[in-house]
């Protein structure tokens, strides 16, 4: 038992006593690479993969482009409205689990909290298959280990996040800002 703790000491660094949490706050640059990588994983992918699928349904479809492009920015000032109003409302801190179980009950709770494990799932497999899929297109003799490769992404991040939000930010910050950087 002793050698499990060790190594889980090791790889996941000293446990965090729930009371020490409040400690936990992140600078600027830190949070925006913790709180941005999901947007910016969307911004990454999102427009190849739109516009492959027009392109599947014919090119006559890409003058689609820009009315989806406005019907997603609708929506990204919706959610960025809906977001002011939680902070507003909840200045301490709510999730969706927490404003759906307090202004709507526990099952919308639950089914909110469902929600949000599915989308951070997803979120999770669409951003490294499309980080594979473009390191495999620039280095092809990947190709043949992109499953592995895959996996092993996602063990990374994992161990990442398991460190906590400090370590994990920190982590983070290296691809959000090359990516920033790249655009």
């Amino acid at each position: 038992m002793y050698t499990y703790s060790r190594l889980k000491r090791v790889l996941l660094g000293e446990s965090l006593p729930t009371s020490a949490s409040i400690h936990e706050r992140l600078s600027n640059a830190t949070g925006l690479a913790v709180l941005a990588s999901d947007a910016l994983s969307s911004v990454a992918y999102a427009t190849q993969e739109t516009l492959l699928v027009l392109l599947l349904a014919g090119s006559s479809s890409l003058s689609l482009s820009l009315p989806i492009s406005g019907i997603i920015i609708l929506l990204l000032a919706i959610v960025a409205l809906s977001y002011r109003q939680t902070i507003k409302a909840y200045p301490n801190g709510g999730g969706a689990y927490i404003v759906a179980r307090e202004n709507l009950g526990t099952y919308p709770g639950l089914i909110a909290a469902a929600s949000l494990m599915i989308d951070y799932i997803l979120t999770v497999t669409v951003s490294i298959s499309a980080g594979v899929a473009a390191l495999t297109s620039a280095v092809s003799s990947l190709l043949p280990y992109t499953v592995e490769l895959c996996l092993v992404c996602i063990v990374l991040i994992m161990f990442a996040n398991l460190r906590g939000l400090r370590e994990s930010g920190k982590i983070f910050m290296v691809p959000t800002y090359a990516f920033i950087q790249k655009c």
